[in-house]
């Protein structure tokens, strides 16, 4: 059964995405949230979230990939306001990489908790939700639109639409099998023991 989703215009979201955005920059701890993320990256790689991004290098990428994750953070929240608390419709499709740099993100908790109470904005993320609106994110989709009204251009280096996602994936399959690594990644064979 498909899931019809009412979200507001792009246009319409881009102006409270960019208000939420500022308030979130300008409060006292965000920085340090964000630097703290960029830095403490080792705990958010994920074997085939940024891998897919070509050549990848955490140190270079992690700071591009967290800054557009705030950017997401903000559009969701903007689309949570404006449609009255609808999760669902906030659960906006991002690539795979910028999803991975979210999960990052609101592993900072207990910041977060304390920028959102200051704000009065709420940091909107869901993964049940996330399965349920549908992960796939393309070119020219809503998600795509909100962003280039609010923040201009996405980078092409992170923002991997859905077939090519799934192809680097399939690359990837076929390398991590040869490991014993399978099922994306939520099966082994690796016998350590043995090894």
């Amino acid at each position: 059964m498909a899931i019809t989703l009412t979200r507001p215009a792009p246009e319409n979201v881009s102006k409270r995405a960019r208000e939420i955005h500022t308030a979130w920059m300008a409060d006292p701890e965000m920085p340090a949230v964000l630097d703290g993320c960029k830095k403490y990256s080792s705990d958010w790689t994920d074997d085939y979230g940024q891998v897919l991004i070509p050549e990848y290098s955490v140190e270079r990428d992690a700071p591009p990939l967290i800054d557009d994750a705030l950017r997401v953070m903000a559009l969701k929240s903007a689309v949570y306001e404006m449609t009255n608390g609808d999760e669902l419709a906030a659960e906006l499709p991002v690539p795979v990489p910028v999803d991975t740099a979210v999960h990052a993100l609101c592993a900072q908790f207990t910041a977060l908790s304390r920028v959102q109470a200051r704000t009065g904005h709420l940091f909107v993320h869901s993964t049940v939700r996330e399965h349920e609106a549908g992960r796939a994110w393309n070119w020219g989709d809503y998600t795509h639109q909100a962003y280039k009204a609010t923040f201009g251009d996405v980078d092409s280096r992170y923002w991997i639409d859905e077939p090519e996602a799934e192809r680097r994936r399939q690359v990837l399959d076929g390398l991590y099998a040869g490991i014993g690594i399978t099922e994306r990644g939520m099966a082994s064979t690796i016998d350590f023991a043995a090894a």
